[in-house]
């Protein structure tokens, strides 16, 4: 009995490590945060010591519906925090460096929470989603987590989990559209907004924008970086050219969560800031800058 008891934790610990990465893609969508995503896979993996699911034949299934439950309780736990956090909140970014092709440099742990290109804007999205909405989608729209155990986490009832699903599917296609997808066309605009943004020229930074552009900044709840969004072109025009040359020379091409970024790093007296952009019909149509410091120190290569 002993051996088998053994036999039995030692293949559960390999089977965890197998679905490791997928729990985290799982933590991220459903946090915004790499930190705490692991975070909330070591807890799942704490649980799973504690209470064996028996003879179950879907060991990755129920490690998915665990992480989206330790998730939802910190969702909510978050959601009170927020409440006076100054400014924006983003998401943690996934940075890596461009190699020689213009693409990302390939990191097997990136890759794998990447998978299926989970932008900022929609993780910004998924932020102003309530918590059950948020699980409701990312389990069902996101890993395929049939509505019955979605029902037993959120203390629902299948059909209520069902539009739970649906009021978030809504929301994140009329706020989160697909943004243009080709990296090299990314690429060609964010350096010209760099461009123009460094030399101060106004008219080169409006052709670059989309009229109602929002951009979006999170200081981590304080210091200058701690403001309300700024929205429209040349709102977004005027504050560029006059604090871009502070900025745009310490600018670098970077693959920010599988869109074309920059990383602003050796600023004088500035933290590091992590810019993501988001393109509609050639046009930056959204800008993310972090300058949380405890989200910008995670960058691949």
């Amino acid at each position: 009995m002993q051996t088998e008891d053994a036999e039995r934790r030692e293949w559960l610990a390999i089977e965890f490590e197998r679905h490791r990465m997928h729990l985290r893609a799982v933590g991220y969508r459903m946090l915004g945060s790499m930190t705490e995503a692991e975070d909330a896979v070591q807890d799942a993996w704490i649980r799973l010591q504690r209470r064996d699911p028996g003879d179950t034949n879907d060991l990755r299934g129920w490690l998915t519906v665990t992480v989206g439950r330790i998730c939802l309780d910190m969702l909510r736990s978050r959601s009170s925090r927020h409440e006076t956090y100054a400014g924006a909140w983003l998401p943690e970014p996934l940075v890596t460096w461009p190699g020689a092709d213009g693409r990302a440099q390939s990191d097997p742990e990136t890759d794998a929470v990447m998978a299926d290109s989970v932008g900022i804007a929609l993780l910004v999205v998924l932020e102003a989603l309530t918590p059950p909405e948020r699980l409701a989608f990312v389990l069902h729209d996101v890993f395929g987590v049939g509505f019955d155990a979605i029902a037993a986490v959120v203390d629902r009832s299948p059909a209520a989990a069902r539009q739970l699903a649906s009021r978030a599917r809504r929301r994140v296609r009329a706020e989160a559209p697909e943004p243009d997808a080709d990296l090299a066309v990314q690429r060609q605009v964010v350096d010209a907004f760099v461009a123009a943004a460094r030399a101060g020229d106004f008219e080169a930074l409006l052709r670059v924008l989309d009229p109602d552009v929002v951009v979006t900044t999170d200081g981590g709840g304080r210091g200058p970086f701690a403001r309300p969004p700024l929205r429209g072109a040349e709102a977004v025009a005027h504050r560029a050219g006059r604090m871009g040359a502070r900025f745009a020379s310490y600018a670098r091409p970077a693959i920010v969560n599988g869109q074309a970024g920059i990383v602003v790093d050796g600023a004088p007296r500035q933290p590091r800031i992590i810019a993501s952009f988001s393109l509609r019909d050639g046009r930056i149509a959204a800008i993310q800058f972090n300058a949380d410091p405890d989200k910008t120190q995670r960058i691949v290569g």
